[in-house]
């Protein structure tokens, strides 16, 4: 674990406002485990749970064996394998979930174009399970890891909670959005029917210490280009406008919502200072990062509609919701670029 991961879950442990007594000798059960926002938010419950001794019990679930298993060395946690369409969990007596994150879901951008059947079938079976698993456990807190792709096509500028807009159904790369939008529905069907307790997250996107080099998202590929002094090849003209929150922002605001936030409510999770055009993104990193010694061009390629890109998008995220919680964000774009590189170059 690297200096800059060490200080973030000092941000989110040291963090008065989310209400860290309600975890007290509580069993806290995390999917997606091994992603950055999983592992994220299960080192900072960790380091909690013994900073000011809880005695939680920590499970995190996933697929990487590697990943999971190096975790729980380091966290403490149990680490179940699993696909989380196959959740055997619900009849397990020993399993406890008085409080459950789901964050596991198909991410990647190629793999929401090349096989949505299985982007959408993941979700929706993986969130029923979970909802299942809720209430068989009568889970105290349930939160929905979301995501801003749900808004769709709209005209608005400022997007709150309520302001949904067009999906194309005859896109695959909408199985993502689209899937999300049911998983609420779902989220919000079990709370009406059975009473559970769940909320929702819209993120962001979210990055930070912690992103994988290997990531193939933007902003990790801005972030490339200042290690190897690499102009920056934007494969669109990257007017496309991108909400974004650091990592450890976003764990604060998760742990917020799931202690604090109301039933059936969803709440975007974005730094209302840190939007940019992609292209102001890229200019950004190329200027300020790396004093202009790398520039910006554009490059569309011949298989741009294989590559999963999600269609532009022109608004800004209203996080007052959120903000009503008492959260705020600490880091802005700049720094959370600065923290990242920071991070991968082991300062």
């Amino acid at each position: 674990m690297g200096k800059v991961i060490r200080a973030d879950i000092y941000d989110v442990t040291s963090d008065r406002n989310i209400p860290w007594d309600d975890l007290r000798d509580s069993a806290v059960f995390v999917t997606g485990a091994t992603g950055l926002v999983g592992s994220a938010l299960c080192r900072s419950i960790a380091a909690a749970n013994t900073k000011l001794d809880l005695g939680i019990r920590l499970i995190g679930h996933g697929t990487n064996r590697s990943k999971g298993d190096s975790l729980a060395e380091e966290t403490g946690m149990e680490f179940i394998r699993g696909d989380i369409r196959e959740l055997p969990l619900i009849d397990d007596a020993s399993c406890a979930a008085d409080y459950i994150v789901h964050c596991a879901s198909i991410t990647k951008s190629a793999e929401m174009a090349a096989k949505p059947a299985d982007v959408a079938i993941t979700m929706a079976d993986g969130t029923r399970n979970v909802l299942e698993l809720a209430r068989v456990k009568c889970s105290k807190s349930i939160l929905f890891v979301s995501s801003m792709e749900v808004y769709g096509q709209t005209g608005e500028l400022e997007i709150k909670e309520d302001d949904l807009g067009y999906l194309s159904l005859s896109d695959p790369r909408s199985s993502y959005p689209e899937s999300k939008r049911y998983c609420e529905m779902l989220c919000n069907a079990y709370a009406a029917q059975y009473g559970i307790n769940v909320k929702t997250a819209r993120l962001a996107q979210t990055f930070g210490a912690g992103t994988s080099r290997s990531d193939t998202r933007v902003f990790a590929q801005f972030a490339k280009s200042v290690l190897e002094y690499e102009d920056i090849e934007l494969h669109t003209e990257g007017r496309s406008q991108g909400n974004y929150c650091y990592i450890s922002d976003t764990v604060r605001a998760l742990l917020t919502i799931l202690l604090k936030g109301e039933r059936s409510e969803a709440y975007n999770v974005a730094n209302p200072a840190a939007r940019a055009t992609i292209r102001e993104m890229a200019e950004m990193v190329a200027g300020e990062l790396c004093s202009g010694r790398i520039s910006v061009r554009v490059s569309v390629p011949n298989d741009i509609s294989k590559r999963g890109y999600a269609p532009s998008a022109a608004y800004a995220l209203n996080a007052d919701k959120l903000a009503a919680l008492g959260w705020s964000p600490k880091y802005g774009l700049d720094e959370m670029y600065r923290r990242m590189l920071a991070d991968w170059r082991g300062v």
